[in-house]
């Protein structure tokens, strides 16, 4: 099992950036993610990247603005969000998999999550 531990949330206004942080710990982390999840709304993917860093996927309403890149010999993986919108307003949760390809990622399948950060984007 893996320990995912997130941090950078916060407040900012419509146009901003926030970077976010994952922090792992327990067994060796694999592929990673970030899913958020508005108030009403569903837990929507965001971004996945697999074991080297070298493939990533996107949701549709992020590419372009958001970056996700890891640091394995910390074991932190970022999400770089820049031109946010209110509509990006959620909590945003770290996830991992098991797996080194991060596609099952893509399609929604984690197997560790951490407990979330509150994102609000004010327009």
């Amino acid at each position: 099992q893996v320990q995912l531990v997130e941090s950078g949330g916060g407040l900012v206004q419509a146009g901003g950036s926030l970077r976010l942080s994952c922090a792992a710990s327990g067994r060796t982390f694999s592929s990673m993610g970030w899913f958020r999840q508005a108030p009403g709304k569903e837990r929507e993917f965001v971004t996945a990247v697999n074991w080297s860093g070298g493939r990533n996927y996107y949701g549709d309403s992020v590419k372009g603005r958001f970056t996700i890149f890891r640091d394995n010999a910390k074991k932190v993986v970022y999400l770089q969000m820049n031109s946010l919108k209110p509509e990006d307003t959620g909590v945003y949760y770290c996830a991992a998999g098991r797996s080194m390809s991060a596609y099952g990622l893509s399609l929604g399948t984690a197997d560790d999550w951490g407990q979330g950060t509150q994102v609000t984007v004010s327009s």
